[in-house]
Protein backbone atom coordinates (compact mmCIF):
# COMPACT_ATOMS: atom_id res chain seq x y z
CA UNK A 1 0.00 0.00 0.00
CA UNK A 2 1.27 3.69 -0.99
CA UNK A 3 0.45 6.47 1.36
CA UNK A 4 0.94 9.33 0.06
CA UNK A 5 2.27 11.71 2.32
CA UNK A 6 0.07 15.44 2.54
CA UNK A 7 2.32 18.49 2.27
CA UNK A 8 3.03 20.48 5.29
CA UNK A 9 0.57 23.28 6.11
CA UNK A 10 3.02 26.02 5.85
CA UNK A 11 3.77 25.11 2.40
CA UNK A 12 0.64 25.56 0.82
CA UNK A 13 -0.40 28.59 2.55
CA UNK A 14 2.83 30.41 1.36
CA UNK A 15 2.26 29.09 -2.17
CA UNK A 16 -1.55 30.31 -1.80
CA UNK A 17 0.18 33.49 -0.71
CA UNK A 18 1.99 33.96 -3.70
CA UNK A 19 0.28 33.16 -6.20
CA UNK A 20 -3.17 34.67 -4.93
CA UNK A 21 -3.28 37.78 -6.65
CA UNK A 22 -1.54 36.90 -9.36
CA UNK A 23 -4.64 33.71 -10.29
CA UNK A 24 -7.24 35.86 -9.13
CA UNK A 25 -9.75 33.06 -10.57
CA UNK A 26 -8.43 30.09 -10.16
CA UNK A 27 -5.93 29.76 -7.39
CA UNK A 28 -7.55 27.25 -5.62
CA UNK A 29 -7.30 24.62 -8.66
CA UNK A 30 -3.59 25.69 -9.21
CA UNK A 31 -2.68 24.92 -5.64
CA UNK A 32 -4.53 21.87 -6.03
CA UNK A 33 -2.96 20.79 -8.98
CA UNK A 34 0.83 21.93 -7.58
CA UNK A 35 -0.01 19.70 -4.30
CA UNK A 36 -2.12 16.96 -5.74
CA UNK A 37 -4.74 17.99 -3.12
CA UNK A 38 -8.65 18.57 -3.68
CA UNK A 39 -10.08 22.13 -3.24
CA UNK A 40 -11.85 20.98 -0.26
CA UNK A 41 -8.37 21.46 1.38
CA UNK A 42 -7.09 23.77 -0.23
CA UNK A 43 -10.15 26.07 0.87
CA UNK A 44 -9.43 25.09 4.55
CA UNK A 45 -5.91 26.75 3.99
CA UNK A 46 -7.82 29.86 2.94
CA UNK A 47 -9.82 29.78 5.54
CA UNK A 48 -6.89 29.60 7.82
CA UNK A 49 -5.55 32.66 6.38
CA UNK A 50 -8.39 34.57 6.98
CA UNK A 51 -8.40 34.08 10.01
CA UNK A 52 -4.68 34.97 10.67
CA UNK A 53 -5.69 38.36 8.49
CA UNK A 54 -3.57 37.82 5.85
CA UNK A 55 -6.08 37.51 2.88
CA UNK A 56 -10.00 38.47 2.36
CA UNK A 57 -12.67 37.05 0.33
CA UNK A 58 -14.58 38.91 -1.94
CA UNK A 59 -17.44 37.59 -3.50
CA UNK A 60 -20.03 34.50 -3.04
CA UNK A 61 -18.61 30.87 -3.22
CA UNK A 62 -18.52 30.29 -6.74
CA UNK A 63 -17.63 33.36 -8.42
CA UNK A 64 -14.84 34.48 -4.52
CA UNK A 65 -11.74 36.14 -5.16
CA UNK A 66 -9.01 36.78 -2.40
CA UNK A 67 -6.77 39.82 -2.02
CA UNK A 68 -3.51 40.43 0.27
CA UNK A 69 -4.42 42.49 3.30
CA UNK A 70 -1.91 45.15 4.16
CA UNK A 71 -0.73 44.32 7.52
CA UNK A 72 0.31 47.86 8.11
CA UNK A 73 1.50 50.95 6.33
CA UNK A 74 3.50 53.56 7.22
CA UNK A 75 5.19 57.24 5.93
CA UNK A 76 7.49 59.30 7.24
CA UNK A 77 9.07 63.16 5.56
CA UNK A 78 12.27 64.30 6.61
CA UNK A 79 13.88 67.64 5.87
CA UNK A 80 17.15 67.57 3.62
CA UNK A 81 17.73 71.34 4.38
CA UNK A 82 19.02 70.43 8.14
CA UNK A 83 21.78 67.43 9.09
CA UNK A 84 20.42 64.09 8.65
CA UNK A 85 21.44 60.68 9.47
CA UNK A 86 20.52 57.39 7.30
CA UNK A 87 21.65 55.21 10.03
CA UNK A 88 19.31 57.30 12.67
CA UNK A 89 16.27 57.00 10.55
CA UNK A 90 16.88 53.44 10.13
CA UNK A 91 16.58 52.90 13.86
CA UNK A 92 14.17 54.83 14.59
CA UNK A 93 11.71 54.12 12.00
CA UNK A 94 12.09 51.20 9.93
CA UNK A 95 13.79 48.68 11.35
CA UNK A 96 10.79 48.80 13.68
CA UNK A 97 8.81 47.32 10.81
CA UNK A 98 10.73 44.94 9.55
CA UNK A 99 12.24 43.52 12.68
CA UNK A 100 9.78 40.32 13.69
CA UNK A 101 10.80 38.80 10.32
CA UNK A 102 14.24 37.02 9.28
CA UNK A 103 17.23 38.26 10.03
CA UNK A 104 18.73 37.53 6.72
CA UNK A 105 15.80 39.70 5.27
CA UNK A 106 16.15 42.76 8.21
CA UNK A 107 19.95 42.86 6.83
CA UNK A 108 19.24 43.28 3.48
CA UNK A 109 16.25 46.02 4.49
CA UNK A 110 19.20 47.55 6.62
CA UNK A 111 21.42 47.70 3.39
CA UNK A 112 19.01 48.91 1.05
CA UNK A 113 17.38 51.26 3.44
CA UNK A 114 20.43 53.04 3.93
CA UNK A 115 22.26 53.20 0.89
CA UNK A 116 19.31 54.75 -1.05
CA UNK A 117 18.83 56.91 2.01
CA UNK A 118 22.22 58.27 2.02
CA UNK A 119 21.65 58.73 -2.09
CA UNK A 120 19.31 61.06 -1.07
CA UNK A 121 20.90 63.03 1.46
CA UNK A 122 24.32 63.13 -0.53
CA UNK A 123 23.26 63.19 -3.82
CA UNK A 124 19.51 64.94 -4.38
CA UNK A 125 20.21 68.35 -3.88
CA UNK A 126 16.50 68.31 -2.68
CA UNK A 127 14.38 69.95 0.31
CA UNK A 128 12.89 66.72 1.77
CA UNK A 129 13.07 62.87 1.16
CA UNK A 130 9.33 60.60 1.77
CA UNK A 131 9.63 57.23 2.96
CA UNK A 132 6.99 54.90 2.55
CA UNK A 133 6.51 51.33 4.25
CA UNK A 134 4.19 48.84 3.83
CA UNK A 135 4.07 44.86 4.32
CA UNK A 136 1.36 42.24 3.58
CA UNK A 137 2.10 38.49 4.35
CA UNK A 138 3.68 37.95 1.69
CA UNK A 139 6.36 41.05 1.25
CA UNK A 140 7.36 43.99 2.32
CA UNK A 141 8.28 46.98 0.12
CA UNK A 142 9.93 50.41 0.37
CA UNK A 143 9.68 53.86 -0.98
CA UNK A 144 12.30 56.25 -0.97
CA UNK A 145 11.31 59.58 -2.46
CA UNK A 146 12.90 62.66 -3.10
CA UNK A 147 12.21 65.91 -4.62
CA UNK A 148 15.09 66.97 -5.99
CA UNK A 149 17.68 66.57 -9.69
CA UNK A 150 17.26 63.62 -10.51
CA UNK A 151 19.46 60.67 -10.72
CA UNK A 152 19.23 60.20 -14.19
CA UNK A 153 19.82 64.06 -14.86
CA UNK A 154 22.49 64.09 -12.35
CA UNK A 155 24.53 61.31 -14.27
CA UNK A 156 24.04 62.61 -17.66
CA UNK A 157 24.97 65.88 -16.28
CA UNK A 158 28.16 65.04 -14.58
CA UNK A 159 29.36 62.29 -17.22
CA UNK A 160 28.07 64.45 -20.12
CA UNK A 161 26.28 61.60 -21.61
CA UNK A 162 23.61 62.04 -24.53
CA UNK A 163 20.84 61.01 -22.91
CA UNK A 164 19.31 60.33 -19.86
CA UNK A 165 18.61 56.43 -20.84
CA UNK A 166 22.18 56.04 -21.16
CA UNK A 167 22.40 57.41 -17.34
CA UNK A 168 20.50 54.08 -16.66
CA UNK A 169 22.86 51.90 -19.12
CA UNK A 170 25.75 53.12 -16.61
CA UNK A 171 24.45 52.10 -13.20
CA UNK A 172 23.56 48.78 -14.56
CA UNK A 173 27.22 48.33 -15.01
CA UNK A 174 28.20 49.44 -11.63
CA UNK A 175 30.78 51.40 -10.20
CA UNK A 176 29.33 54.27 -11.06
CA UNK A 177 29.61 57.44 -9.30
CA UNK A 178 29.09 61.38 -9.21
CA UNK A 179 31.32 61.68 -5.80
CA UNK A 180 34.77 59.72 -6.35
CA UNK A 181 36.01 60.41 -3.17
CA UNK A 182 32.79 59.48 -0.72
CA UNK A 183 31.20 57.05 -2.67
CA UNK A 184 32.56 53.41 -4.23
CA UNK A 185 29.54 53.37 -6.74
CA UNK A 186 29.20 49.74 -5.87
CA UNK A 187 25.83 50.85 -3.73
CA UNK A 188 22.93 50.74 -6.57
CA UNK A 189 24.29 47.92 -8.44
CA UNK A 190 24.19 45.35 -5.23
CA UNK A 191 21.30 47.02 -3.81
CA UNK A 192 19.51 46.43 -7.10
CA UNK A 193 19.85 42.64 -6.81
CA UNK A 194 19.31 41.99 -3.48
CA UNK A 195 15.83 42.41 -3.63
CA UNK A 196 12.94 40.90 -5.67
CA UNK A 197 12.18 44.12 -7.76
CA UNK A 198 13.97 47.17 -7.78
CA UNK A 199 12.66 50.27 -9.93
CA UNK A 200 13.74 54.25 -9.98
CA UNK A 201 11.72 56.28 -11.14
CA UNK A 202 13.53 59.85 -12.27
CA UNK A 203 12.25 62.39 -14.83
CA UNK A 204 10.81 60.76 -17.66
CA UNK A 205 12.35 57.01 -16.97
CA UNK A 206 11.31 54.17 -15.10
CA UNK A 207 14.52 51.33 -14.52
CA UNK A 208 12.80 48.37 -13.57
CA UNK A 209 15.03 45.37 -12.68
CA UNK A 210 13.39 41.97 -10.98
CA UNK A 211 15.19 38.87 -10.41
CA UNK A 212 12.74 36.50 -11.82
CA UNK A 213 12.69 38.18 -15.22
CA UNK A 214 15.16 37.58 -18.19
CA UNK A 215 15.95 41.31 -18.51
CA UNK A 216 15.68 44.75 -16.98
CA UNK A 217 12.94 47.09 -18.29
CA UNK A 218 13.43 50.80 -19.42
CA UNK A 219 10.23 52.53 -19.92
CA UNK A 220 9.29 56.07 -20.72
CA UNK A 221 6.50 58.61 -19.35
CA UNK A 222 5.03 61.42 -21.20
CA UNK A 223 5.57 64.08 -18.92
CA UNK A 224 8.93 64.36 -17.14
CA UNK A 225 9.02 65.33 -13.43
CA UNK A 226 11.28 66.31 -10.72
CA UNK A 227 13.03 64.17 -8.13
CA UNK A 228 13.85 60.45 -7.59
CA UNK A 229 11.39 57.86 -6.36
CA UNK A 230 13.17 54.56 -5.83
CA UNK A 231 10.85 51.35 -4.72
CA UNK A 232 11.90 47.77 -3.20
CA UNK A 233 10.11 44.86 -2.96
CA UNK A 234 11.22 41.58 -0.80
CA UNK A 235 9.70 38.06 0.46
CA UNK A 236 8.81 37.96 4.08
CA UNK A 237 10.55 34.66 3.43
CA UNK A 238 13.78 35.28 1.34
CA UNK A 239 16.62 32.82 1.80
CA UNK A 240 19.78 34.92 0.11
CA UNK A 241 21.80 36.99 2.20
CA UNK A 242 23.44 40.13 1.34
CA UNK A 243 26.65 38.02 1.34
CA UNK A 244 25.93 35.50 -1.40
CA UNK A 245 24.45 38.70 -3.56
CA UNK A 246 28.48 40.08 -3.07
CA UNK A 247 30.20 37.04 -3.52
CA UNK A 248 27.99 36.52 -6.88
CA UNK A 249 30.03 39.44 -8.25
CA UNK A 250 32.99 38.64 -6.48
CA UNK A 251 35.89 36.49 -8.22
CA UNK A 252 39.13 37.32 -6.48
CA UNK A 253 40.64 36.60 -3.26
CA UNK A 254 40.33 39.92 -1.91
CA UNK A 255 36.56 40.13 -2.20
CA UNK A 256 36.78 42.95 -5.01
CA UNK A 257 33.63 43.96 -6.75
CA UNK A 258 35.32 42.54 -10.17
CA UNK A 259 32.88 41.29 -12.32
CA UNK A 260 29.46 42.57 -13.75
CA UNK A 261 26.84 41.58 -16.13
CA UNK A 262 26.03 44.06 -18.99
CA UNK A 263 22.58 44.21 -20.95
CA UNK A 264 23.72 45.08 -24.46
CA UNK A 265 20.32 45.94 -25.43
CA UNK A 266 20.44 49.03 -23.47
CA UNK A 267 22.94 50.68 -25.73
CA UNK A 268 20.64 51.24 -28.10
CA UNK A 269 18.49 54.19 -28.29
CA UNK A 270 15.24 53.62 -29.97
CA UNK A 271 14.73 51.48 -32.49
CA UNK A 272 18.47 51.73 -33.42
CA UNK A 273 20.22 48.85 -34.55
CA UNK A 274 24.18 48.19 -32.36
CA UNK A 275 26.22 48.74 -35.91
CA UNK A 276 28.51 52.20 -35.23
CA UNK A 277 31.72 52.11 -32.92
CA UNK A 278 30.62 55.13 -30.83
CA UNK A 279 27.61 52.74 -29.54
CA UNK A 280 30.52 50.19 -28.60
CA UNK A 281 32.51 52.68 -26.76
CA UNK A 282 29.01 53.70 -25.02
CA UNK A 283 28.85 50.00 -24.09
CA UNK A 284 32.47 49.73 -22.69
CA UNK A 285 32.96 52.88 -20.68
CA UNK A 286 34.34 51.92 -17.37
CA UNK A 287 34.41 48.21 -18.15
CA UNK A 288 38.00 48.28 -18.14
CA UNK A 289 37.34 48.53 -14.28
CA UNK A 290 36.38 44.66 -14.00
CA UNK A 291 37.93 41.83 -14.61
CA UNK A 292 35.44 40.11 -15.62
CA UNK A 293 32.02 40.96 -18.02
CA UNK A 294 29.52 39.05 -19.02
CA UNK A 295 27.40 40.60 -22.23
CA UNK A 296 23.99 39.85 -22.10
CA UNK A 297 23.12 39.98 -25.80
CA UNK A 298 19.51 38.49 -25.00
CA UNK A 299 16.94 40.88 -27.14
CA UNK A 300 19.81 42.06 -30.36
CA UNK A 301 19.05 40.19 -33.46
CA UNK A 302 22.29 41.29 -34.79
CA UNK A 303 25.50 43.68 -34.62
CA UNK A 304 27.10 45.40 -37.05
CA UNK A 305 31.16 44.83 -37.59
CA UNK A 306 32.40 48.05 -36.56
CA UNK A 307 30.65 47.21 -33.30
CA UNK A 308 31.69 43.89 -32.79
CA UNK A 309 35.07 44.88 -33.59
CA UNK A 310 35.81 47.85 -31.62
CA UNK A 311 34.44 45.36 -28.46
CA UNK A 312 35.80 41.84 -29.03
CA UNK A 313 39.20 42.97 -31.26
CA UNK A 314 40.21 46.70 -30.42
CA UNK A 315 39.03 46.49 -26.46
CA UNK A 316 40.29 42.93 -26.18
CA UNK A 317 44.02 44.18 -27.54
CA UNK A 318 43.66 47.18 -25.21
CA UNK A 319 42.64 45.26 -22.01
CA UNK A 320 43.60 41.87 -22.08
CA UNK A 321 43.27 41.97 -18.10
CA UNK A 322 39.17 42.23 -18.29
CA UNK A 323 37.58 38.94 -20.04
CA UNK A 324 34.71 39.31 -22.20
CA UNK A 325 32.42 36.89 -21.96
CA UNK A 326 28.95 36.82 -24.50
CA UNK A 327 26.25 35.13 -23.55
CA UNK A 328 22.40 34.97 -24.79
CA UNK A 329 23.90 35.29 -28.24
CA UNK A 330 21.92 33.80 -31.36
CA UNK A 331 23.90 32.60 -34.31
CA UNK A 332 23.63 35.98 -36.78
CA UNK A 333 25.34 37.91 -33.01
CA UNK A 334 28.38 34.90 -32.47
CA UNK A 335 29.39 34.90 -35.99
CA UNK A 336 30.10 38.60 -35.72
CA UNK A 337 31.97 38.13 -32.44
CA UNK A 338 34.00 35.34 -34.19
CA UNK A 339 34.71 36.89 -37.26
CA UNK A 340 36.63 40.13 -34.91
CA UNK A 341 38.49 37.16 -32.27
CA UNK A 342 39.77 35.84 -35.61
CA UNK A 343 41.22 39.62 -36.64
CA UNK A 344 42.39 39.83 -32.91
CA UNK A 345 43.99 36.07 -33.69
CA UNK A 346 45.51 37.36 -36.88
CA UNK A 347 46.64 40.71 -35.18
CA UNK A 348 44.52 42.46 -37.72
Amino acid sequence: MITRVRPQGEQVRSFLLEHIELHVGDVVALAADKFSISRQAVNKHLVVLREQGAIVKEGNTRDARYRLVPLFSKGFRYPLTQPLEEDVVWSDAVKPCVASLPANIVNIWHHGFTEIFNNAIDHSNGNAVLVKIAQTALSTEIMISDDGIGIFRKIQAELNLLDERHAIFELAKGKLTTDPRNHSGEGIFFTSRMFDQFGILSGALYFDHHKDAYEDVVMEREIAANGTSVFMTLSNSAKHTTREVFDEYTESDDYTFDKTVVPVDLARYGSDGLISRSQAKRLLARLDLFRRVVLDFRNVDAIGQAFADQIFRVFAVEHPETELLPVNANVSVLQMISRARAQREQGG
